[in-house]
């Protein structure tokens, strides 16, 4: 298949901005910030990172970063543990607590998600589980460090 023309990419952006304005506000059980929930679940997706590491994730300026950590530390979502390959640096995980707020997300966000495909289709509705995989992949591609040069060749 061709790469798609500007216009239907543009047309899928567009479509993907709007669906993720609304799938990121679906009730949050935890009632934490945007910014808090993404520092936690990318620390349960992806294991203790240092907070240079995160500022890259998470595209925050550091002294935001390293605020919002001393926050879910309070709060006891995530600790701070010396880096066993640096003495002088620390790497931030996630905490069990942390954790369960990251599931109770995921449920509530698996719930609300429910409800909107209630809006569409048995077609429609198997066409974009269909689709998994391929967002799975582009989601890993997308990821700082990942090269994105390299083309899928499905010939």
């Amino acid at each position: 298949m061709a790469v798609p023309s500007p216009s239907a990419l543009s047309r899928f952006a567009r479509a993907l901005e709007d669906f993720n304005a609304v799938f990121i506000r679906l009730p949050e059980p935890a009632g934490l910030g945007f910014s808090a929930l993404s520092v936690v679940h990318t620390l349960s997706r992806r294991g203790p990172m240092r907070i240079t590491d995160l500022v890259r994730t998470e595209q925050i300026k550091q002294p935001a970063l390293t605020s919002a950590v001393d926050r879910l530390e309070r709060d006891g979502l995530v600790r701070r543990r010396p880096d066993p390959a640096d003495g002088r640096a620390s790497l931030v995980e996630v905490t069990a607590t942390g954790q369960d707020v990251v599931r109770s997300r995921h449920d509530s966000r698996v719930d609300g998600l429910e409800g909107l495909l209630r809006h569409a289709t048995d077609e429609e509705r198997a066409t974009l589980l269909a689709a998994t995989a391929v967002l799975e992949r582009l989601a890993v591609a997308g990821r700082p460090g990942v090269p994105h040069d390299e083309e899928r060749d499905d010939d």
